[in-house]
Parts: structure tokens; C-alpha cells; sequence
């Protein structure tokens, strides 16, 4: 993990879905770390297992993959699979002795930038806290 006070995360955002949300956050000049970063793919599910163990491996405290919900373009069944793909990656991680604890997943609507941050801040909180256990 890193070593500066704010944890680095990598949020895999949806390009119609959570993109709007987080980029409204700024505009609202809504508060989260710098230490966030983005990257954006067309559906959640769409993201891969190796990208997350490739981000945790490269000095990331923590991978947030901002997911469709329903609202996904691409099929009602986006969140069971982008679900799935967190759950297979959790099985990895264990057994490469990373804490699950890093990756997580909400589904985050187009008009949702306060409950993006609140998510992220307390994303952020419980990667700090693991910082201090270990």
C-alpha cells in the first residue's frame, strides 16, 4: 500500500451511467481525496479481474467499480455479472494475500454524486483504518 495519508483508489466508472455522477461531484465542488483516479469502461461487468490484481499491484490501496445497477445500457443483468466478476477477484486476492476489503462495488446513477462521495469517503476511511493494522 501506499504511503501518503489519503489512500490511492482506482474507480472503474460506467461512460453513461456513473461517469455524469462523478464528473457533477466536481462541478458541485463536492470533497473527495485527489488520490482518486478514474477510468472508464463502457459497462461494469466489462471489467476484468486482472486490471483490479494489476491496479493493487501497482501501489492502489483500493479499486471501487462504480456499477450500472439497472440502469445499465447494455443489459438487465450488468449487476449480477459485474457482482460475479467481484467475487471471482475476492477468490483471487485471498489467495495472493490481499485483503478483499480493497475492492469494492456500488452502483452509482447517473444524479448520483453525493452518494458517490459518501461512498468513496468511506472507502477511503476503511483503507486507512486497514493502513493502521498492518
Amino acid at each position: 500500500m501506499s504511503t501518503s495519508e489519503n489512500p490511492r483508489i482506482l474507480v472503474f466508472s460506467t461512460v453513461k451511467i456513473s461517469d455524469p455522477a462523478i464528473d457533477m461531484a466536481g462541478l458541485l465542488k463536492l470533497h473527495y481525496s485527489s488520490k482518486v483516479y478514474t477510468i472508464s469502461v463502457p459497462c461494469s461487468s466489462a471489467v476484468k479481474p486482472r486490471w483490479i490484481l494489476r491496479a493493487l499491484e501497482k501501489d492502489f490501496d483500493g479499486v471501487f467499480i462504480a456499477a450500472d445497477g439497472t440502469d445499465c445500457p447494455y443489459g438487465e443483468s450488468c449487476t449480477e455479472k459485474t457482482g460475479e466478476i467481484v467475487k471471482k477477484t475476492h477468490q483471487l486476492m485471498k489467495e495472493r494475500n490481499i485483503d478483499p476489503i480493497r475492492l469494492k462495488m456500488a452502483a452509482i446513477c447517473s444524479v448520483c454524486s453525493e452518494p458517490f462521495i459518501k461512498q468513496i469517503n468511506n472507502f477511503s476511511n476503511t483503507l486507512l483504518n486497514l493502513k493502521t493494522k498492518e
